[in-house]
């Protein structure tokens, strides 16, 4: 949340709490990787909540590290991860195989943002009371429709209520999210 770093805090804290009850409710080992989607979105925002600890240039290696590491499950994990989980709760063949495809498709975006992860720069500046994380990125549009079929779509092809309320959930988020703040839209 790129609003303050008591909201990050305070989601993240809110999410763990909720992956530790959504893990203990698992059944079965393949449903743990999707039951652990919230904890780990929670550990993205104590990220985020400790970055904003480091403005203004109180901690400037800190906040390199921490820019770093919420690129990290921000462009890369998230995109490989969830079609992943959606994948291994499938029982039905033909959603699976959706599934996989999906998380093949998504992958490339993971892959490709791995890459300017790791040969463009990235920084965090707060502008407008949010964070605003600056990389020069291309094929955004290629990059973001693939990253959106990982993380939001993949979900509504589930045989689980929940997942497709998960993959609903996400692509109203995104909507909102680019809508009402575009420029911040990474963190939001």
């Amino acid at each position: 949340m790129c609003f303050y770093a008591t909201a990050s805090f305070t989601a993240g804290a809110g999410l763990l709490i909720i992956g530790a009850i959504t893990v203990r409710r698992t059944r079965t080992t393949a449903e743990l990787p999707f039951a652990l989607i919230p904890a780990m979105f929670g550990v993205q925002q104590v990220i985020e909540g400790a970055l904003w600890l480091t403005f203004p240039d109180k901690a400037p290696l800190l906040n390199v590290v921490l820019t770093y590491a919420y690129f990290v499950f921000s462009h890369v994990f998230w995109p490989i991860y969830v079609p992943f989980a959606v994948m291994l709760i499938e029982g039905t063949n033909w959603r699976r195989k959706t599934a996989m495809a999906i998380a093949v498709a998504s992958d490339m975006a993971g892959l490709y943002l791995s890459y300017a992860l790791i040969t463009q720069p990235i920084v965090a500046r707060v502008v407008g009371h949010h964070i605003t994380y600056v990389s020069p990125h291309f094929y955004g549009v290629a990059v973001m429709a693939l990253y959106l079929l990982g993380t939001c779509v993949s979900p509504l092809f589930s045989s689980h209520r929940m997942a497709r309320a998960f993959g609903v959930a996400a692509s109203i988020s995104f909507v909102a999210a680019y809508i009402f703040f575009a420029m911040w839209f990474i963190s939001v």
